[in-house]
């Protein structure tokens, strides 16, 4: 039984990228530092440079003094309809592309560990929630091959100094309806911060009671 404290939580989003001109993580971010979670949790928050060559600097700096138990990452998927939910990391840059700094890393596995790593998330209560207030929500299997999948592998593989959390898993969300270069599903912010909300309370629900 997990002792009774306050979980740690970690909840990262990306800044803009190549053909993302508008990124819905980096302003999920923003809503949760102007409105905290009304959730008992000490939660920390970080919009991630795209940027393979300093990710796992990233991760490591902001785990170094924090340590994490659930490590929740959002990212942006143009095509997906709704709370897209990641089973599976895989270890490799294989489908890579080029990053913010238009740099690319050698196609090979992403860090010590297996092939695939799956989501630790309790993702059949988290679509239960979201399904029920009425929240769009899908499966994957493929995290893709960009940042996205890095930091999913980097988190679920505890590859990280200080990343080692009980749960791990990545979100994949559509653009915003702000966003005037979208193009088919978007969401509004205050959905995508309503789900959000959702996803935490079930995994600090799901910690509690491990």
């Amino acid at each position: 039984m997990t002792e009774q404290r306050r979980p740690r939580i970690l909840l990262t989003g990306f800044s803009v990228f190549p053909g993302a001109p508008v990124n819905p993580t980096e302003a999920l971010v923003g809503s949760l530092r102007e409105a905290p979670l009304a959730i008992d949790s000490d939660l920390k928050t970080a919009v991630l440079s795209v940027e393979y060559d300093t990710i796992a600097a990233q991760l490591a700096a902001l785990c170094a003094d924090f340590q994490p138990d659930i490590a929740l990452h959002f990212g942006l998927a143009r095509e997906c309809r709704g709370f897209r939910l990641e089973r599976i990391a895989r270890n490799t840059n294989a489908k890579a592309r080029p990053d913010n700094l238009g740099n690319m890393p050698v196609a090979a596995a992403i860090c010590a560990g297996p092939e695939t790593l799956a989501s630790t998330l309790p993702l059949m209560e988290i679509e239960r929630r979201l399904a029920a207030a009425g929240l769009p929500v899908e499966w994957s299997d493929d995290a893709g091959g960009y940042l996205c999948n890095t930091v999913f592998t980097l988190s679920a593989a505890h590859a990280c100094e200080g990343l080692k959390p009980t749960m791990a898993g990545f979100i994949h969300v559509p653009p915003l309806y702000t966003d005037a270069s979208a193009t088919g599903a978007t969401m509004l912010l205050s959905d995508l911060r309503r789900g959000a909300d959702i996803i935490v309370s079930a995994a600090v629900d799901a910690w509690s009671g491990s």
